[in-house]
């Protein structure tokens, strides 16, 4: 149900792949909301993914960029506030990559080129963003910047590898750029730590299957989906939550302060 919560605002979507990934299920809610948006990734993803397929859908244009780059993310703010007519009012960073699961190698056995890459894409990249958009002065007053994280950045999901680490530091970067964003340009600035969800990105982790039965039984709501991560999204876009800034937000059915389930008992007293 819309209910035009984003009318008028306008903001940069990172890290639409295909139809199974957040990204693009919230543009297709800020569409909804009537927002509107520039779509963005690297250019390799827009080669593998169908982000061309979503513009046309929702009416926005494509500008490609390197998340890593400074460059290419300033040229994408210049852009992006041309193209929309002004400054922005959300950006989603949906974006995620561990170079050592997609090569097999374990977590104590990194190959650190492959750290170093994957810690750029997934998490520095955010202080990137945040620093280019701060830099230019491209975001409206009570604009709100999300990324996406997971709860392995608090506990230990022994086949995620490097990228629990990844999480952390992004986590770390949503709150110390978030209290420079809300005291100079009243900037908010937000984690959400979604359930396991079945994306393209999130499929190539070990024993993912699982990890998602294992995440359902021991949530009192059941797994959050994608969908459900969107209209979540959305909230945190909206003006409803405008004094909301610097926190990692559980959206996962209730699964981050379980101990134990009846469900995962009894699977276990078979």
């Amino acid at each position: 149900m819309a209910n035009d919560l984003l009318k008028g605002k306008r903001g940069i979507i990172f890290g639409a792949l295909d139809e199974n990934s957040i990204a693009w299920k919230t543009a297709e809610r800020v569409h909804e909301e009537g927002g509107t948006f520039v779509l963005t990734n690297a250019p390799i993803a827009m080669r593998m993914g169908k982000i061309k397929e979503l513009a046309e859908k929702t009416g926005s244009e494509v500008i490609p960029a390197d998340a890593t780059s400074e460059e290419d993310l300033n040229e994408l703010v210049t852009k992006a506030t041309e193209v929309l007519g002004g400054k922005l009012d959300f950006v989603l960073h949906s974006i995620g990559m561990s170079v050592n699961v997609r090569k097999g190698r374990h977590y104590t056995d990194e190959n650190y080129d492959f750290t170093t890459k994957g810690w750029d894409v997934s998490a520095l990249s955010f202080h990137k963003v945040l620093q280019t958009l701060y830099k230019n002065d491209a975001m409206n007053e009570w604009g709100s910047i999300v990324a996406l994280t997971y709860m392995a950045a608090q506990r230990t999901f022994p086949d995620y590898n490097d990228m629990a680490d990844n999480k952390a530091y992004l986590e770390s970067v949503a709150r110390s750029f978030g209290y420079f964003f809300g005291k100079d340009k009243k900037v908010r600035v937000n984690t959400i730590s979604q359930s396991p969800t079945p994306t393209t990105a999130g499929q190539g982790v070990k024993g993912f299957d699982g990890f998602i039965s294992y995440a359902e039984k021991m949530s009192p709501l059941g797994n959050a989906t994608a969908q459900e991560c969107a209209d979540y999204t959305i909230s945190l876009f909206s003006d409803l939550t405008r004094k909301v800034t610097m926190q990692n937000l559980f959206h996962d059915g209730g699964f981050s302060n379980m101990g134990v389930s009846q469900e995962v008992m009894e699977a276990f007293s078979k």
